[in-house]
């Protein structure tokens, strides 16, 4: 199903250029940047039906689930922190496929739990629309935020609706240098697709974490969120005397 919208995708562009300028324009927008107000988290989590295939005898979606939830467990309380979803839903049209990106959690505190519920509501079904998903969120999810825009991306596989994540925020950071990119490629092999994920993480100063297994998947989001907590530690330990 995922090839057959990649396909008739490709046919809709041929047919209806219009569509191309629309997902694949960056267009930068005024904004200020203090690195005193902080840092807000926010996850983008691929729910594209790839994410049904089976590894170590469970579905990756299950994995995703499990490890999420114990990572959520582990973060203070007091850390802003926010979910966003894409490839949730199919629709009529590959446009529809490919605009099916939702904050599903608005940033907040004391969120972990609202998170945890919320990625058991939605089931993984279609496209992999990340370079969209990634504009909604620097675009929309930080309104009033000042701060550190940090996004720990989760997918599985590459770019397959817009331009290419890397070619988005190379354009980017020309104009803003506020959003860090970490990116965890959970279970691909395909090295393109590899490479473009990379690429994305890299580009912004984020890193990038070839997760094979669950286990390679927790250690994942562990160290992109330690980096969080390394940073408020060396904010807040006292001067030498």
């Amino acid at each position: 199903m995922k090839i057959l919208f990649g396909v008739l995708l490709v046919v809709f562009i041929s047919i209806c250029p219009c569509m191309a300028s629309k997902y694949g324009v960056y267009m930068p927008q005024d904004y200020s940047y203090n690195p005193d107000e902080g840092e807000r988290i926010l996850f983008i989590i691929d729910l594209s039906n790839s994410m049904n295939e089976t590894l170590e005898r469970d579905s990756k979606y299950n994995l995703m689930v499990r490890t999420m939830k114990e990572i959520l467990s582990q973060i203070d309380s007091k850390t802003e922190i926010g979910l966003r979803i894409y490839g949730h839903r199919m629709g009529f049209t590959p446009i529809e496929a490919c605009r099916a990106s939702t904050l599903a959690v608005p940033i907040s505190s004391d969120n972990s739990f609202a998170i945890a519920g919320s990625l058991l509501r939605y089931k993984p079904r279609g496209m992999t629309p990340i370079t969209y998903s990634l504009k909604q969120a620097i675009r929309n999810d930080f309104i009033g935020f000042n701060g550190k825009k940090h996004i720990i991306l989760l997918t599985d596989g590459g770019e397959n609706c817009d331009e290419s994540p890397c070619k988005f925020v190379m354009e980017m950071i020309k104009v803003r240098r506020d959003v860090q990119i970490d990116v965890i490629a959970f279970n691909i092999n395909d090295r393109n697709d590899l490479e473009q994920l990379q690429c994305t993480a890299l580009v912004t100063s984020g890193k990038f974490y070839n997760a094979q297994t669950s286990a390679q998947l927790y250690k994942g989001f562990n160290n992109s969120l330690n980096r969080v907590k390394n940073v408020e530690a060396k904010i807040i330990l006292p001067a030498m005397k």
